[in-house]
């Protein structure tokens, strides 16, 4: 198992990968239930980076669904670093 390099990572293996299409990533967090402040930060963190098109989140369920151009998003070493955990990890793909 690696140890979490950045915040980024910190928060993809905080989460609960539900699924995966190019593209289109949904995620869960129990911390997000009922947590506004929470969601601010998540869609405000995930936002700042370009390559990602939209990000809805939903404090009543925890899910946060994140949309983007695969192409785009991997020309972002970071990104597609992150995208290849998140493929390796989802339960539905």
């Amino acid at each position: 198992m690696q140890i979490p390099t950045n915040k980024l990572d910190l928060f993809i293996r905080s989460v609960e990968i539900s699924s995966y299409l190019p593209g289109r990533v949904r995620l869960y967090s129990n911390n997000l239930i009922g947590n506004s402040e929470l969601e601010l930060q998540v869609k405000a963190q995930l936002m700042a980076f370009a390559e990602i098109d939209s990000v809805q989140t939903n404090t009543t369920s925890g899910s946060i669904l994140i949309l983007y151009q695969p192409e785009r998003l991997r020309r972002n070493a970071e990104l597609r670093k992150v995208e290849e955990y998140i493929m390796t990890h989802a339960r539905r793909k």
